[in-house]
């Protein structure tokens, strides 16, 4: 079989079509949710609770979308090839947290997702993109400030989950084992401090994100 390598507009029409996909078509799971875990009870939730997690749920949603956009974007201009395996695998994961967000967003009978996500997405798939023109290890920083940032995120929504909401619990217990995993393998590969402005810049941008994915 003829094998033939994409030039670098098939890629980004490519990578265009893979964003389409993420914000318009049902995410895809590699792996089952782990609020299908048997252990878990199914406890019933008041209307506000059900606000409330939806609400949290939204907003991982929407981070969701950011981060597999970086980590493509990233991945677009890898130049080690073991970077942009781990790059789209990463990316991989992070559309399996997706779609679990988006399945207990429909089990919550809230399916709105935020309105802005087509920004998030282009602007995330940008900002990956320039990190990576840099360098790997610069890009690689990236991965490690994102991903401390989310755990941070994280344990912030575990305490402000409803008690009773144990499957969603569960979602973000396994994404933040995932996510502090990801960060642990872009340290081994090379991963390089970033300034302390560039740090600043990437809390102003989550904090905007997920204040905004609350509401819209």
């Amino acid at each position: 079989m003829n094998k033939f390598k994409l030039n670098k507009l098939d890629q980004l029409i490519s990578e265009l079509d893979h964003g389409l996909k993420t914000l318009f078509t049902p995410p895809r799971s590699s792996f089952l949710s782990p609020a299908h875990n048997k252990n878990i009870p199914d406890l019933e939730l008041t209307q506000t609770e059900i606000k409330k997690s939806a609400s949290l749920m939204r907003v991982n949603h929407t981070g969701e979308v950011c981060a597999q956009a970086l980590y493509r974007g990233q991945a677009f201009l890898a130049k080690n090839p073991e970077t942009k395996f781990y790059l789209l695998e990463a990316a991989q994961e992070e559309n399996n947290h997706l779609a679990w967000c988006q399945e207990r967003l429909d089990n919550l009978n809230q399916a709105h997702t935020s309105y802005l996500n087509p920004f998030w997405y282009f602007s995330s798939w940008l900002i990956g993109f320039c990190a990576a023109k840099i360098s790997d290890p610069i890009s690689l920083g990236f991965v490690v400030e994102t991903e401390n940032q989310v755990i941070k995120h994280l344990s912030k929504h575990l305490l402000a989950l409803p008690s009773a909401d144990l499957k969603s619990r569960e979602v973000l217990l396994q994404m933040k084992k995932d996510e502090a995993h990801h960060a642990t393998n872009a340290l081994s590969k090379g991963a390089a401090p970033l300034p302390q402005l560039i740090k600043k810049l990437m809390q102003a941008q989550s904090k905007i994100m997920t204040t905004t994915a609350l509401f819209i």
